[in-house]
């Protein structure tokens, strides 16, 4: 049994560790931008491993020393100084040596450095300079967004892997060759203008999309939800709404959609920290600005006849915003929203999220049928909510047996803490009923 020394120590541990990989989260598409800036595009893994090193260091440091009193700008500091002393030993930067080394010693490890304008007409933003530059037409799609999450979003290749219904390993891969691909093709480090800049904005938008995603319901951890990515998603989103080659329809249907999801995030867990179904949530609760705000922009997301993805989930999102209980929910509309994203994308996930709507519309047993239909269910067998929504469309209909077996099914490939208890209470309260009644009918 351990001490109470040795427990407050390995509390403090854990703080720090916390601490820091929130810091990496926030801090390092900052800091990659910064010095991918300076390197250039073609030293991306340079400036990924400069940050990697940074939080290292925290990790190795803080437990002996304490947090210092700004850890945002000690981990600024510390990559700053790493870059220095490559740039001191590596030949490749010999000519531009100086150079670098003055923008490096002029970049302030104030929190806001690396956001000021460069031109008055460019976005503003380092970030999304580099998300452009990920996002080149000779990178595959998927290899773009992958890059632009680990690079820029402080993703781990298995909480990406977990995004495209993959392998960690398949997901390490395709980062290696994509980064080879960068220095190989020279891809400057700019926001390009024209039709270029056409080519790439869908998998930019594409790119924040995921990573509200994230923190909409996070992959891993201990939290459900993680309103830190939601905002600078947000951010980023409005950011580049504002620069007039994006300011499209598209775009704004996509500010829209993230700005209602993220009005219900305070109700979608209890005090404790446990996951609160649609039905269970406090309405009250729900930001009515950023529901306003989220239907402002998807009036403007209906300029010209374009109807994106984006607009359809906009449109199921406000359909639950505008419902004053969960019983007025006009799921016929919602429903004939998801007709028309199944048509657009036949991802098995839309169709999966579509069988929950046609059990609000036609029944349980509806919802088992449309399940049994997707395509490409086989993709699916590894996805934990699969086996959560046949779970409850199973319970519905009185098939206690049954609905505990899909919620054990899901418990297994669940790792999230609060996913974990919200499925382990389904469980027992199951069990308590099929006990109650001498077995399930």
């Amino acid at each position: 049994m351990l001490s109470a020394t040795e427990q407050s120590g390995a509390a403090a541990v854990e703080d720090i560790s916390r601490l820091t990989e929130h810091l990496f989260r926030e801090e390092s598409g900052k800091l990659v931008s910064v010095l991918t800036g300076l390197f250039g595009i073609e030293r991306l893994q340079l400036a990924e491993d400069v940050v990697q090193e940074a939080l290292v260091r925290a990790l190795r440091t803080w437990p002996y020393y304490g947090i210092p009193n700004n850890p945002a700008a000690w981990i600024t500091q510390t990559a700053k100084n790493l870059a220095l002393d490559l740039l001191r030993r590596e030949k490749f930067f010999r000519d531009r040596q100086t150079d670098i080394a003055v923008s490096v010693e002029q970049w302030s490890s104030d929190s806001t450095a690396g956001d000021l304008p460069l031109f008055d007409t460019e976005i503003k933003d380092n970030r999304l300079r580099l998300f452009f530059a990920c996002c080149h037409p000779m990178i595959p799609a998927e290899s773009q967004i992958a890059l632009a999450l680990k690079t820029l979003c402080g993703f781990s290749p298995a909480e990406i892997a977990k995004g495209f219904l993959t392998t960690e390993a398949a997901i390490a891969k395709r980062l290696t060759r994509t980064r080879q691909k960068i220095r190989d093709l020279r891809i400057p480090f700019e926001i390009p203008s024209g039709p270029e800049f056409s080519s790439r904005l869908d998998g930019v938008l594409q790119t924040i999309y995921l990573l509200f995603n994230e923190g909409y319901k996070a992959s891993s951890g201990e939290d459900l939800i993680r309103e830190d990515l939601c905002h600078e998603a947000i951010r980023l989103a409005l950011l580049l709404v504002e620069h007039p080659p994006a300011d499209l329809p598209h775009t704004h249907a996509l500010v829209a959609l993230m700005l209602l999801d993220a009005a219900r995030l305070p109700a979608r867990v209890d005090a404790a920290g446990n996951i609160l179904r649609l039905k269970e949530q406090d309405r009250s609760k729900w930001s009515r600005a950023l529901i306003d705000r989220g239907i402002s922009h998807l009036g403007r997301s209906a300029a010209g006849e374009e109807l994106s993805e984006y607009h359809l989930q906009a449109g199921i999102s406000a359909c639950h915003c505008l419902a004053a209980n969960y019983e007025s929910t006009d799921w016929p509309h919602i429903l004939s929203l998801y007709d028309h994203w199944i048509n657009l994308n036949r991802s098995p996930v839309v169709a999966l999220n579509r069988a929950v709507a046609v059990a609000n519309v036609r029944g349980p047993a509806a919802g088992i049928a449309a399940i049994q239909a997707i395509i490409a269910r086989r993709q699916l067998r590894s996805y934990y909510l699969l086996y959560a929504v046949l779970g409850e469309f199973e319970a519905q209909l009185n098939h206690l047996d049954a609905a505990v077996t899909q919620f054990l099914k899901a418990l297994e490939l669940t790792e999230l803490k609060s996913e974990r208890m919200f499925l382990s209470k389904r469980i027992e309260s199951l069990r308590q009923q099929i006990a109650g009644t001498g077995g399930a009918p």
